[in-house]
């Protein structure tokens, strides 16, 4: 006889379904869809939604809940170490909130994420960002919709930063930040003014070259055609349909590799966190990253750590000479490491440097929190955006599609995501001194291009676990503590002093 557990488990792998065909829908909005088809492509994914919602907030699944819980406390388990006491957990905890949102919103929120993207590129494409105002302004009254169906929480935008890094508060956020502002605004004011030759990064690199430069370089992270493919988009992202479906994508500038190369790494690094879930957490809400925090870690990691690491230059700089060739044949080492680690403010994030990248997510957060409580306008934020980029990175921002327009996340409703970008720095720092403990001579491997040891330390003390534990549990397992800052501003002034030659402390 089936019990109300394994009951449980196929509703849970059918909203799975669900949801994983609402984002392969997605994922070919983003990459194959024809622009025609996007109003058409909104319905489907609202209907998708509608579903998902539907089959899954329903009162029999709390049933199932409360009878798979009886379940397991009659057999004395109640391990959090136990895969299903962790699966029913977890799956409460999200239906507790999801249930508090009507259906009807929940879809009309998919069909308005969808047609803002195609808004968005657009408005990005041509400098204009009136034309994305009706968008952004409908997708902010559902997030105010979405937060209204709430209470427990201390602040609206605590509703939104929950559905990315659950348990995490904007208080918390907020202190963090400020002793992350507080160490790299002194750092940066050090180092902006001292030169760095970069001019290897600029040049004619054609498209082709790029594609094999980082075909070879991700695929030693881990990218492999069998369960991966990588496509074209607009903005790049990572999203997976299963360990065994990974789907990246990147975007090329013919003036500039880097730009491509670390994407890739960054993306790749995503993907290897949803590719090495343990396989019998597949098809349960346990199976894929925890959180985006533990998730942008990974990525961070990945582009950061090891792809601008000293050690890795030795590998891609070969690499960089062979697929380019010209002024950049014969590149050393120590030249890379140093072009693709200088600090200076600039206009887009995804290419910002490390010290640099902190306040593009500040700059964010701040403002997320003033569009959600109605302190800024909708047509007064690219002005607020061009104010804080002169205050906190001293640049002026020259055209709204390299300022306000430049990020794709707001286009979809993803508001309260930002701040686990510099979230997942932190947590990288902090992964990155404790798998250096582990594997003492890491430097050693990633100096010949041999990624497995950290990519096997990751899936097993990181990605096999999924969304078992939470990201508090799971940073208490492997490092010991919750977030903080100091291992990633430890790990920086390190970094930055081989970099220009300087003690830092």
């Amino acid at each position: 006889m089936s019990t109300k557990l394994q009951q449980l488990r196929e509703r849970l792998a059918e909203v799975e379904d669900l949801t994983q065909a609402a984002e392969l829908a997605s994922w070919d909005q983003h990459t194959q869809m024809p622009p025609r088809g996007a109003a058409q492509r909104a319905e489907m994914l609202a209907t998708l939604e509608r579903l998902a919602h539907e089959r899954f907030v329903s009162a029999e699944v709390g049933r199932l809940l409360d009878a798979a819980a009886a379940e397991l406390d009659a057999a004395g388990r109640d391990s959090p170490d136990d895969d299903d006491v962790a699966l029913v957990f977890h799956a409460r905890r999200v239906w507790e909130k999801a249930r508090k949102v009507p259906t009807d919103l929940a879809g009309e929120i998919a069909r308005a994420s969808s047609l803002g993207q195609e808004v968005w590129v657009t408005a990005r494409a041509g400098n204009d960002f009136a034309a994305f105002i009706p968008a952004l302004t409908h997708n902010l009254e559902l997030k105010r919709r979405y937060v209204e169906c709430f209470d427990g929480f201390d602040c609206a935008y605590d509703v939104l930063l929950d559905d990315y890094e659950p348990q995490m508060t904007t208080a918390e956020v907020t202190r963090l930040f400020s002793e992350l502002r507080d160490e790299l605004v002194p750092l940066i004011a050090t180092l902006s003014a001292r030169e760095v030759d970069t001019s290897i990064l600029h040049g004619h690199f054609p498209v082709e070259a790029q594609r094999r430069l980082v075909r070879e370089v991700i695929s030693l992270q881990g990218w492999n055609p069998e369960g991966w493919r990588m496509d074209d988009s607009a903005h790049p992202f990572a999203t997976s349909f299963g360990a065994t479906d990974v789907r990246i994508t990147d975007r090329w500038e013919e003036g500039y590799f880097a730009s491509s190369l670390f994407g890739a790494m960054h993306e790749t690094g995503h993907g290897l966190y949803e590719a090495q879930v343990a396989p019998e957490l597949m098809r349960t809400p346990l199976g894929h990253g925890v959180s985006l925090g533990v998730h942008e870690s990974q990525s961070r990691l990945w582009e950061n750590m090891v792809g601008r690491g000293r050690p890795f230059a030795e590998v891609l700089a070969p690499k960089v000479a062979d697929c380019f060739g010209g002024a950049l044949t014969g590149v050393s080492p120590d030249a890379l490491f140093r072009a693709v680690n200088r600090i200076s403010p600039s206009l887009i994030r995804v290419e910002a440097d490390e010290a640099t990248y902190g306040l593009h997510i500040i700059i964010r957060f701040e403002l997320e929190q003033a569009l959600v409580n109605g302190t800024l306008a909708v047509a007064d934020l690219p002005e607020a955006w061009n104010a804080k980029y002169k205050e906190y990175l001293g640049i002026d921002v020259p055209s709204d599609a390299d300022g306000v327009l430049q990020d794709v996340h707001w286009s979809g409703g993803l508001i309260g995501y930002f701040s686990t970008y510099a979230l997942g720095n932190l947590i990288a720092g902090q992964l990155w001194g404790a798998v250096n403990r582990d594997i003492p001579d890491l430097a050693d491997s990633l100096a010949a291009g041999e990624l497995s040891r950290l990519r096997e330390w990751l899936g097993t003390h990181v990605h096999r676990h999924g969304a078992k534990y939470l990201t508090p549990g799971l940073l208490e397992r492997v490092v010991g503590t919750g977030i903080e800052v100091g291992p990633f501003v430890a790990y920086l002034k390190a970094k930055l002093s081989a970099v220009y030659g300087i003690a830092l402390d």
